[in-house]
């Protein structure tokens, strides 16, 4: 890893920082399920993610559920990872949508097409990182909230059932939000600076 990634990470892992330690004093609980929260520190790690890829907004995303667990870990100390797990499998969804739309486009002529079509690029990133979060997120809620404390809720069988609808809604929501904000942000900022 380069000086310059290096220090991409720590201006994004500071800046995510600051909406967690921002974010407690103002949470946006989920009604029914008040141990849910929208949040708006995954909006930098999706725009670290577009504008660096993969390498750089995973380590941002890991250490931002870290400095969670210390700043913000909601109900259950393992919440942050919950929440990684959530981000991580929308990255996917939105890495998919990009490889997908830019498969054929030469690297000279990437920020024009970008900027061209940018609106079914949104539309195409938002579907797919929904998707893939709502399908990884209820899967591993599936297994997860059924474990006791300090993993799960020690939910019962029926109760994670009932559960599982209303997560995958809340993560819906969160994403429906999360990628077009991030998506106008990093064009912003790839215009402002020239970004490749």
């Amino acid at each position: 890893m380069n000086t310059k990634t290096l220090a991409i990470i720590i201006v994004f892992v500071a800046l995510a920082a600051a909406i967690d330690a921002f974010v407690p004093k103002i949470p946006f609980p989920v009604p029914l399920y008040s141990y849910l929260y929208y949040n708006l520190w995954e909006i930098p790690i999706v725009v670290i993610f577009m504008l660096y890829g993969l390498k750089t907004a995973v380590p941002v995303a890991v250490l931002n559920a870290f400095i969670l667990v210390i700043i913000f870990p909601g109900s259950l100390i393992s919440g942050p990872f919950y929440n990684l797990i959530a981000v991580l499998s929308m990255l996917i969804g939105v890495f998919a949508a990009y490889k997908i739309a830019t498969y054929k486009c030469p690297k000279e002529k990437l920020i024009p097409f970008l900027k061209k079509h940018q609106l079914g690029l949104g539309i195409s990133m938002t579907t797919l990182g929904v998707t893939t979060r709502v399908i990884i997120t209820t899967m591993s809620n599936y297994y997860l909230i059924a474990q006791t404390p300090p993993i799960g809720f020690g939910f019962s069988h029926v109760a994670t059932i009932a559960f599982l609808p209303f997560s995958a809604l809340f993560n819906a929501t969160q994403a429906l939000f999360t990628i077009p904000v991030a998506l106008v942000t990093s064009i912003a900022v790839i215009s402002a600076l020239k970004i490749n």
